[in-house]
């Protein structure tokens, strides 16, 4: 039996700053795609809800491949399982209207963001990590927002690009205090 030994910490940081940068890029396009739908369920905005969870367990399988993490191996299948039921609600929600698809996406936004939140703490040795806290911290509350407003008469989509932009911006940070990091050790 063969066993894989886990990457040293420069081989993780390096690993997860690429991956920080590719989720910030696709983070800020999908926010943008999301905006131009002008808030209608349409085709393309159902396409795009249901691709960004789908997007972010695919993200998590690539963490959990590249860094070998063993401390964090449950918060990532937690996560991977989480965005894959969030992809196939939030696919099911969208036949039902913008309420049922803001409820779906903020209780997916609240469990992923404790996820995060606790794998970023985990990993604060890597370096870099409390970006991925405060994202986590804030996705929970942001979570917890979506769900209030689905109450509302008429609650926009936009909220979610926004969410995603800045959800981006500290992947994009997080991939810069990376790299920085790096550059110490």
């Amino acid at each position: 039996m063969t066993t894989v030994a886990p990457p040293t910490m420069p081989g993780l940081a390096h690993g997860l700053r690429r991956l920080y940068y590719a989720r910030f890029g696709f983070a800020i396009a999908w926010a943008v795609l999301l905006y131009l739908t002008r808030s209608d369920l349409g085709p393309a905005s159902v396409a795009l809800l249901v691709l960004y969870p789908a997007v972010d367990a695919a993200a998590a399988v690539v963490d959990l491949r590249s860094s070998h993490a063993a401390g964090q191996a449950r918060a990532l299948y937690v996560n991977i399982a989480v965005s894959v039921l969030a992809a196939v609600g939030v696919a099911i929600a969208c036949t039902s209207g913008v309420p049922a698809v803001l409820r779906v996406w903020g209780t997916w936004a609240v469990i992923s963001g404790l996820v995060q939140l606790t794998i970023g703490v985990a990993r604060r040795a890597v370096g870099g990590q409390w970006p991925m806290v405060l994202s986590g911290g804030l996705s929970v509350l942001v979570g917890a927002g979506f769900i209030i407003a689905a109450g509302a008469d008429a609650p926009p989509l936009a909220g979610l690009a926004g969410y995603a932009a800045l959800g981006g911006i500290f992947f994009l940070a997080s991939a810069l205090r990376l790299g920085r990091a790096a550059q110490e050790s």
